[in-house]
């Protein structure tokens, strides 16, 4: 099959972002896609941004009213001349091979439905690291978020991933909903199309963000998870639920070293520190990212954790998502 590629990219007033994401793009080894920038509605939008690339992109440039990603998504693929679209958020940046990569997996073993993993690049903060460590470490996600070996654990994510035009077409795209990326996914998987890891094909993920909003993000995808099981059933795997116990188990172990004045209750805890900051300053190599890396994972098990027992509690999110899908 001869793939024609289109790369989809929603905006919302990131055009510093997309000035990174667009300079990547124009280095990439295998040079033959489009590039389509969809600005969802920006009171700062990247048409400028855009243009200066026009001599050495084949781009396309969208302006539309502010809808939310998912439609921005669709709207995107709607407007592309490929036949496979490759959908990136606008804080990644793209490795030179990452095009000739998906290629080359494409020509040995086609899949209709590809997904990569993030890493963190050289010039990211120590924040970004920190944050990219706990959002990719087994220790904390498992390794379902792009880098499990297993495929069937692995759900590809809307900042990194391939779909063609044909499930585009069958299945409708994005849904407007939290976790509209893993929605996509089990739609994909049950109208019958082939899914895929693709480790080698992975993007610098450079998220902007600080504590606080790294913990209403994950927060929401807490929230998500729940939302998915009610409109997927049996999409709720017993991984998903460790951050809940997490919150409790760690609450359990407080309390009672609390109520006995005994700190030994907390020599789980403390072990689970140590084993994090460990991992972490062997895989970078320097100890503020590590000790940054504990409380960012730490902010990633207990926003997660609260948002699973906040759904499962007050149903919040699949009452609005019913209304939006079903009205």
């Amino acid at each position: 099959m001869n793939v024609e590629f289109s790369v989809i990219v929603p905006v919302y007033n990131r055009p510093d972002e997309v000035l990174e994401l667009l300079e990547s793009l124009s280095s990439q080894t295998d040079t033959d896609f489009e590039t389509v920038i969809v600005d969802d509605g920006s009171s700062v939008p990247c048409r400028d941004v855009c243009r200066c690339f026009e001599d050495r992109l084949d781009l396309k440039y969208f302006f539309k009213p502010n809808s939310g990603r998912s439609d921005t998504r669709n709207f995107g693929m709607a407007h592309a001349n490929g036949n496979y679209f490759i959908v990136f958020d606008s804080d990644c940046i793209i490795p030179p091979q990452y095009i000739a990569t998906v290629r080359q997996h494409l020509q040995n073993s086609y899949a209709d439905c590809y997904g990569g993993p993030d890493c963190a690049e050289a010039s990211f903060s120590g924040l970004q690291k920190a944050i990219n460590y706990s959002m990719t470490s087994f220790l904390t996600t498992g390794g379902i978020r792009g880098g499990a070996r297993r495929v069937e654990k692995f759900s590809p994510r809307s900042f990194n991933m391939g779909i063609s035009r044909e499930v585009f077409l069958k299945v409708g795209g994005y849904r407007n909903m939290i976790g509209e990326d893993i929605d996509l996914s089990i739609r994909i998987k049950s109208a019958g199309y082939k899914t895929a890891l693709f480790r080698d094909a992975y993007v610098f993920h450079k998220r902007r963000m600080s504590f606080k909003k790294f913990f209403r993000q994950v927060n929401t995808f807490g929230k998500g998870r729940i939302l998915l099981h009610r409109i997927h059933k049996g999409s709720l795997k017993m991984i998903h639920l460790l951050p809940m116990f997490f919150v409790l188990g760690h609450g359990f172990l407080f309390a009672l070293s609390l109520i006995f004045l005994n700190v030994w209750f907390l020599f789980p805890p403390a072990c689970y520190v140590l084993l994090l900051f460990t991992d972490s300053l062997l895989r970078t190599g320097n100890p503020g990212i590590a000790a940054a890396s504990v409380a960012a994972a730490y902010i990633q098990l207990t926003g997660y954790g609260l948002g699973l027992m906040e759904e499962l509690i007050f149903r919040k999110a699949s009452k609005k998502t019913q209304e939006e899908l079903y009205k």
